[in-house]
């Protein structure tokens, strides 16, 4: 190796090096402190290891009846933004019309609006016109309302490398399109769809600026932190963040080692139809060769 490939390499490790560090080091702090046996949340003095934070944090119900809100709103996100980020990328790639540019952008845009104003639009819309004033369906709404176009987007990157003609051929031998859907494009769909769960998922769990507006008298998670933080930063709300870097984390290598066993699933199965392929475009030869006398 070159001198210069050597201090390109040295170049590339110490950049990574320092961007994991900036970016996991006040975390990992904000961790260790939680075993601190202080009020204060600091590592320096050193009081002795304790878990007595973590106790202190399940006896909030407050916060236990938070968590449960969020992971309620964030269900019904999930169930909502994935039909509707499926529909919409299957649109996009189908749909051959002189609009559709203007289309996608439509679709898109809400990714691009703030927070904030999606929040006040949809409490203003869903109160004047239905009078739905703010609870937690309210938040349901207006989370899905962005969240299904980056469900959409993740969709559509999936279908780019789609053969359409798998469809064209089960249509071609007799199946319906509810049953091409089911057999073909599901199981193609299916490692963006587990993507599009966990992103729908923790993009509603961890989401603020809309849900303050919708949510009303009800409390979700990231407003309980919201709220205790202003009191000043707590011991037990360091083994609060403790426990949720560990489950995300968890989470996570649950979440690739799956993703990574239906990707080789499905390219299984996409080798398997193409042998097929080939088998039955071979046999009319192979019969046609017997045949010659």
């Amino acid at each position: 190796m070159s001198t210069s490939r050597r201090v390109e390499r040295a170049i590339v490790i110490a950049y990574l090096a320092l961007f994991f560090v900036y970016m996991f080091l006040p975390l990992a702090y904000m961790m260790a402190v939680a075993f601190n046996d202080t009020r204060i949340p600091t590592l320096n003095p050193w009081r002795g290891f304790t878990l007595k934070w973590f106790g202190v944090m399940w006896d909030d119900t407050r916060m236990r009846s938070s968590v449960w809100k969020s992971v309620v709103i964030a269900f019904w996100v999930v169930a909502l933004s994935v039909p509707l980020g499926l529909a919409g990328a299957l649109l996009m790639t189908r749909l051959q019309v002189a609009g559709k540019p203007f289309i996608y952008a439509v679709l898109v845009s809400p990714v691009l609006t703030p927070g904030i104003i999606i929040g006040l639009s949809t409490l203003i819309f869903w109160d004047t016109t239905f009078n739905i004033g703010g609870r937690w369906p309210l938040s349901v709404l207006g989370q899905s309302s962005f969240i299904s176009a980056y469900c959409m987007l993740l969709f559509m990157a999936r279908l780019q490398r789609f053969d359409p003609t798998l469809e064209e051929a089960a249509l071609d031998l007799g199946a319906t399109p509810l049953r091409v859907f089911w057999t073909i494009t599901l199981p193609y769909m299916r490692p963006a769809i587990l993507s599009a769960i966990a992103l729908s998922f923790f993009q509603s769990f961890e989401n603020y600026n809309t849900t303050v507006f919708t949510i009303g008298n009800d409390l979700t998670f990231t407003m309980f932190i919201v709220g205790k933080v202003r009191k000043g930063v707590q011991p037990d709300t360091n083994a609060l963040a403790f426990v949720l870097v560990t489950l995300t984390v968890a989470g996570g290598i649950v979440y690739e080692l799956v993703r990574r066993r239906e990707a080789r699933r499905t390219e299984a199965r996409m080798r398997a139809a193409t042998r097929l392929e080939d088998a039955i475009a071979i046999a009319p030869t192979v019969s046609a060769d017997v045949a010659v006398p």
